[in-house]
């Protein structure tokens, strides 16, 4: 057996995620595996990179997820090379751990076709991470919702997603309709039966540009790892979840390149808390309502208001004075568009934008940028040490507002949502704690434990 591939000084990962909230999750897999990890909320200068040398893995949050392919061209092209630039020799693609993409938004196929002009060789793919609740078998993706695993086109809110519903639980032939590329698959089977390196040259000599990896428990989360860093001297780039980097971190510490993983920290609690929610997912919708019933004072915001500039304007400022009565009482406060997929106000913006003949694209913007306006109001008139941003692609717009440009972990609050410190150049906002949640993250007390901190309860 040969010795690992040892690791080298400098930057080991490079990743840009396709969202926000995507972006902290693979920055928690890092971080919380003892490796020092930034993510940064722009992409940075050479003299901001400086302030973080020593940091080995560097991370640049995007929002490539809600874009066109077009957007992609114009984009990427350029934030590839300023991963590249870091000279880590694994570059990262991240993408949900749902793949939710389409050839028309979040083209996963187009952000691959992009990097196969700037890095050469095989593209591993690794979309699964179990700690998160999702598991690859034999190129199917699997999802967990509501104490259920679902094979990702029954699953119930993945299958109804709003923008990219996902009805192909294949990922090679879900990719399929984004690239021409060939996709190739290292299986469980070969995985547990010693044979992965054969199945991935075989894969690689029957001419696959992309390979899928299956990725269910820990051994196949090494195996994927292994194949990966052993088979990708000098460079790889990858496109995946932050599934990569639970990978490759389990495959060091299974070969002694890293320590055994660190204790984890606790966060600690904080006195009051202001949250923000453009997200419609069930899910969300839960957490809302068990923040309700522990006392928060939850704000709906009339997100229809959003297509006329003076009314969107006015409710912004209505938002804000009831939040800000509500913080300056000692209540917490957790101002959101929706509470889940069924609320009326998500059929009411969708007529609103309608009616009035608008881009849906920008309205989605409008309300996060909104939303990110109201969290920074509470910022400069409330003394605040916390705060929440969840939806996915609400958190690119809201944070992109409140003056950060970077985020490390602090402590995790709930799988792919740590509990971050921000960086910036603002005294005001440097060491505010935050964390950017995806609408499908957490338990029900997500917003209730993200104020009352506490012990780590995995999975819970």
């Amino acid at each position: 057996m040969t010795s690992p591939r040892p690791l080298p000084s400098g930057p080991l990962i490079a990743y840009y995620g396709d969202d926000f909230t995507g972006s902290s999750a693979s920055m928690e897999a890092a971080a919380f595996a003892g490796i020092e990890t930034v993510l940064f909320l722009t992409p940075p200068t050479p003299e901001r990179l400086a302030a973080f040398t020593g940091y080995r893995v560097i991370g640049v949050a995007g929002i490539a997820r809600a874009q066109s392919p077009h957007w992609m061209d114009e984009t990427l092209p350029q934030i590839f090379e300023l991963l590249a630039a870091t000279g880590a020799p694994i570059i990262h693609y991240k993408v949900c751990s749902t793949f939710d993409s389409s050839p028309e938004i979040g083209s996963i196929g187009r952000a691959i076709d992009i990097a196969k002009a700037r890095f050469s060789g095989w593209t591993p793919m690794i979309v699964a991470d179990p700690n998160m609740g999702r598991y690859q078998t034999l190129g199917n993706l699997f999802a967990a919702a509501h104490g259920a695993i679902y094979r990702l086109d029954r699953h119930p809110v993945m299958s109804r997603h709003p923008v990219t519903p996902m009805n192909e639980a294949d990922l090679a032939r879900h990719l399929a309709k984004q690239t021409s590329r060939t996709v190739g698959l290292v299986d469980f089977v070969a995985m547990k039966r010693g044979h992965a390196d054969a199945r991935l040259a075989a894969e690689i000599q029957a001419g696959a540009e992309i390979v899928s990896l299956d990725v269910f428990d820990d051994e196949t989360l090494i195996a994927a790892g292994r194949l990966v860093w052993e088979h990708g001297m000098p460079h790889r780039f990858c496109v995946g979840s932050q599934g990569v980097e639970a990978a490759l971190a389990a495959y060091w510490r299974h070969a002694n390149l890293i320590p055994s993983t660190p204790t984890v920290p606790a966060a600690k609690p904080v006195d009051r808390i202001a949250c923000v929610s453009g997200s419609v997912s069930p899910v969300t919708a839960t957490q809302i309502e068990c923040a309700r019933a522990a006392g928060f004072a939850t704000i709906p915001i009339d997100t229809a208001c959003a297509v006329d500039e003076r009314a969107w304007l006015g409710e912004i400022e209505r938002t804000t004075s009831a939040a800000i009565h509500h913080l300056s009482t000692g209540r917490d406060v957790l101002i959101h568009s929706a509470a889940g997929p069924d609320d009326p106000a998500v059929a009411g913006f969708r007529s609103a934008v309608q009616t009035a003949g608008a881009s849906i694209e920008k309205m989605n913007e409008r309300v996060g940028e909104g939303l990110g306006t109201i969290l920074d109001r509470l910022l400069l008139d409330v003394r605040l040490s916390r705060v929440i941003i969840s939806g996915g692609d609400t958190s690119g717009r809201a944070a992109s507002l409140l003056g950060i440009d970077a985020l490390t972990a602090i402590a995790p609050l709930a799988p792919g949502a740590p509990l971050c410190k921000a960086h910036a150049r603002r005294a005001d906002r440097d060491g505010l704690e935050i964390a950017l949640k995806g609408g499908q993250v957490g338990a029900a007390d997500f917003f209730v434990r993200a104020k009352s901190g506490g012990a780590y309860k995995g999975n819970s």
